[in-house]
């Protein structure tokens, strides 16, 4: 929800763009069609703007997989594409990425799959960001921890939520 200082701050900005466009006109420095074509693209730009909804996902904060065979799959990432271990247990295996992560499950199946990806978000607060997903009628699971948690989006997509510094966690 936009703050009413941030409302009002936005209506004395757009209402001073107005202004400047109409003393222009008056002036002769901005034609009838350009003065249409500026107000036209204001208003269609503030249509535009998404809604806040109070969650804003800041970063990707990693992808977690589940593949069949664990230790083959870390060592080609590790490897690869120079990822250091960072945790691990007997089934997971957590390898860094810059500011994120990867994590690498031990799966059941031959297939491998991607298990889940998360978002950090900005001053997360696991109380409103399941409130907020309960008003989308989405249920959540991981219980009530206030550090993390994760749902499934419209598609069916598990998607975890936490802030933007989480590191994992193994089991």
């Amino acid at each position: 929800m936009v703050a009413e200082t941030d409302l009002a701050a936005e209506v004395r900005i757009v209402i001073r763009t107005i202004e400047a466009l109409l003393c222009d006109f008056e002036r002769g420095t901005l034609t009838r069609r350009q003065l249409a074509l500026s107000l036209a693209a204001l208003v269609s730009g503030a249509h535009a703007a998404p809604q806040q909804t109070g969650l804003k996902a800041v970063t990707i904060n990693h992808v977690t997989v589940r593949v069949p065979d664990l230790h083959r799959t870390s060592q080609f990432y590790q490897e690869f594409f120079g990822m250091p271990l960072k945790q691990q247990s007997a089934k997971i295996h957590i390898l860094g990425v810059g500011n994120s992560f990867f994590g690498i499950e031990q799966g059941d199946g031959q297939a491998a799959t991607v298990d889940h990806y998360d978002f950090g978000i900005a001053g997360f607060n696991a109380d409103e960001a399941r409130a907020k997903l309960k008003a989308r009628n989405l249920k959540y699971v991981d219980g009530n921890s206030k550090e993390s948690f994760k749902f499934h989006d419209p598609d069916g997509f598990q998607v975890q939520l936490n802030a933007p510094d989480y590191v994992g966690h193994v089991s």
